[in-house]
């Protein structure tokens, strides 16, 4: 009896010690964080640093989001970045002091925002700069490069929108694709070429779409910290659809196809958030050639998605859901550039976009090494580096239509 008593006891304290460890990781676990809230809370209440205080004004920062023109004048969306609360005091238009409307009234917090509102008869066509005076007297400018009315949701400029969406977003895919049953009898050699292209023309949407990204970043209020924001968005990005793409092995043929047209679709998201925000800009004058540019550019991307899959016969409707998945995006981006633009959210989009870009560029790559059994002396086989230039050379040369 008292054996099975002492090892009742035994058992007890054994089952106890886990429990008593849990609690004291607790208390370790809690205990940094109650320090630094009662540090915070001290530096809060007893505001050391006014020992420091010179009279020089707070830190101001002001960044103009979105600027929307109407036959009431110009509505303005405003950010604060500042050290403290800031307070807009006067607005110039043009070097002239306009009354203004804020909402909401008051003193701006850091991070937050607000619309003013001022009666200014701009001109249609004509350039515009407006400053925003603060209570400090620091001063704030923007520009407006060409006065025009902000489109609004109507089906009168939405629906040519698309159209214009779909012609160089969709319709170069399409016709891409078309090239599939050409390219099926192709031999050992000319897949690796197009491969390779597709790795090339994927490489230069990296560099062309980081670089927006990198644009519109710097743009963007100073709180969001534009280019850490877009190398994290990136690394992230790659990262979590690398993930994906490895929960049954190395993706190959139209799962491979699939992360193509994704990557392509994203930088094409990002291609008409630019062409919408130009829109909205008054800087929409593209003009026939340029379009046609933009849709010579994006050929090459739809030759790109069948690469992988010239091994394989999917169904007819497989080769419509990679059109609409790699150049639908643009149709979406050109809305929302349009009708709803701001700095940040292009630049995070963009970086997503590049993100999954070089993941595609990583499983392509991978995809070759393996297919041709040779690892990494693939790549440097004439046919693989004559696609590579050939995808390089060509989104390079039909770049240089659509830059203005």
């Amino acid at each position: 009896m008292n054996e099975h008593v002492s090892l009742r006891k035994s058992e007890e304290l054994m089952n106890g010690v886990p429990i008593k460890r849990e609690r004291a990781n607790l208390v370790w676990l809690l205990a940094p964080l109650a320090v630094l809230a009662i540090a915070i809370a001290w530096l809060y209440s007893a505001n050391p640093l006014s020992s420091f205080n010179n009279g020089a004004p707070p830190v101001e920062n002001l960044t103009v989001e979105r600027t929307i023109l109407d036959s009431n004048g110009l509505r303005l969306l405003v950010r604060a970045g500042g050290s403290e609360p800031m307070s807009i005091a006067q607005v110039q238009v043009d070097a002239a002091y306009w009354e203004f409307t804020q909402d909401p009234a008051g003193a701006i917090a850091r991070g937050d925002t607000a619309w003013v509102s001022v009666p200014f008869p701009w001109v249609l066509g004509e350039a515009h700069k407006v400053t925003f005076v603060t209570n400090t007297g620091a001063t704030f400018d923007h520009e407006i490069p060409v006065a025009v009315p902000t489109p609004v949701p109507t089906s009168g400029n939405l629906v040519p929108q698309a159209l214009l969406g779909a012609f160089v977003g969709i319709l170069p895919v399409a016709v891409g694709l078309m090239f599939y049953p050409a390219l099926r009898g192709a031999g050992p050699a000319t897949m690796n070429f197009l491969l390779a292209m597709t790795i090339g023309l994927l490489g230069f949407l990296l560099v062309d779409t980081f670089e927006d990204a990198l644009e519109f970043a710097g743009e963007s209020a100073a709180i969001f910290q534009g280019p850490t924001m877009v190398v994290l968005a990136a690394a992230a990005s790659f990262l979590l659809l690398m993930g994906v793409s490895r929960r049954e092995g190395r993706p190959s043929g139209l799962a491979l196809a699939t992360y193509i047209a994704f990557g392509i679709g994203l930088h094409n998201l990002g291609e008409g958030l630019a062409i919408g925000a130009a829109f909205a800009a008054g800087a929409a004058g593209l003009g026939t050639f340029l379009v046609m540019g933009f849709t010579l550019h994006n050929v090459t991307e739809g030759i790109g998605i069948a690469a992988p899959m010239l091994k394989v016969r999917p169904p007819l409707w497989t080769f419509a859901g990679l059109a609409l998945l790699a150049g639908g995006p643009a149709v979406i981006g050109m809305w929302i550039g349009s009708l709803a633009y701001a700095p940040h959210w292009s630049a995070l989009a963009l970086a997503v976009g590049a993100g999954a870009i070089l993941q595609v560029i990583v499983e392509v790559s991978l995809y070759l090494m393996h297919s041709e059994r040779r690892g990494p002396a693939a790549i440097f086989s004439p046919s693989v580096l004559a696609g590579l230039a050939a995808g390089v050379g060509f989104m390079y040369a039909t770049a240089m239509l659509v830059k203005i």
